[in-house]
């Protein structure tokens, strides 16, 4: 079954929160360069309309010096001073000016990298939309069937070591234990009784705790769920012999 990649929506959505900032920032730094902009020409007529009069007034003052015959050296301090003063009173609405012009430019720059930063992550979608590949949710419920089988098989496997095998088994691991059970045989079915019998190996030490663990399960007489009595023995080695003679008769 399809789904969705879980790093690659991660991915997308960290993009997209990005791009909506981004894109909220380019819109509010264009706002505050339109007002430092608009505030900036307010400033810039203002300082125009003024210095306009005092140059006119500055003119006027300078006839009106020259009306009184003053010496030289008075009449150039005299007009010094009003120079002064007029640049004084022009320089804060200059600064003004200057600072919203800086402003506009400021929030004109960020604009832009604002865009910048969009277009960059507009590529970066486009480059994950790309590179995304199809994944699939795999159904793994006879998985989890057949590890439950094993970990019940593994159970029954060290539940007959602790009830039946000799005491040397006791730490036996499924390793050693997995010879037992792969032991072959025959099944003989009777009316009160089922008969296991096993072929015996080719180890002497393992026929011996083979014996064991026949005998010790005969004592213990398990019942099949229909009440027949389980039983187990050990197949001749004779019969054995014989068996593997004819076997190897062309």
């Amino acid at each position: 079954m399809a789904v969705e990649n879980s790093e690659v929506a991660k991915r997308r959505t960290h993009l997209e929160q990005r791009l909506a900032r981004l894109k909220q920032w380019a819109q509010s730094a264009g706002k505050r360069e339109a007002q430092a902009s608009r505030r900036r020409e307010r400033l810039r007529t203002a300082y125009n309309r003024r210095s306009k009069e005092l140059s006119r007034e500055l003119w006027e003052y300078q006839l009106t010096l020259e009306e009184q015959n003053l010496p030289e050296y008075v009449f150039r301090r005299k007009l010094k001073e009003r120079k002064a003063e007029i640049d004084a009173e022009l320089e804060p609405l200059g600064r003004e000016e200057w600072q919203a012009y800086k402003q506009c430019n400021a929030e004109f720059s960020k604009q832009e990298r604002y865009c910048k930063e969009q277009r960059e992550v507009l590529r970066a979608l486009e480059e994950l939309k790309e590179q995304e590949r199809s994944m699939y949710e795999l159904d793994n419920r006879k998985d989890q069937v057949m590890t439950v089988c094993k970990v019940a098989v593994a159970n029954l496997a060290m539940w007959v070591r602790d009830h039946y095998f000799p005491t040397s088994y006791a730490q036996a691991t499924w390793k050693r234990l997995l010879p037992f059970f792969q032991l072959p045989g025959t099944i003989k079915h009777h009316a009160h009784q089922v008969q296991v019998e096993l072929r015996p190996f080719n180890d002497r030490a393992l026929n011996r705790d083979l014996a064991v663990l026949c005998e010790q399960i005969n004592q213990a007489s398990p019942r099949l769920p229909d009440g027949r009595r389980l039983s187990f023995t050990i197949r001749s080695s004779c019969c054995v012999l014989v068996a593997q003679t004819r076997a190897k008769i062309p």
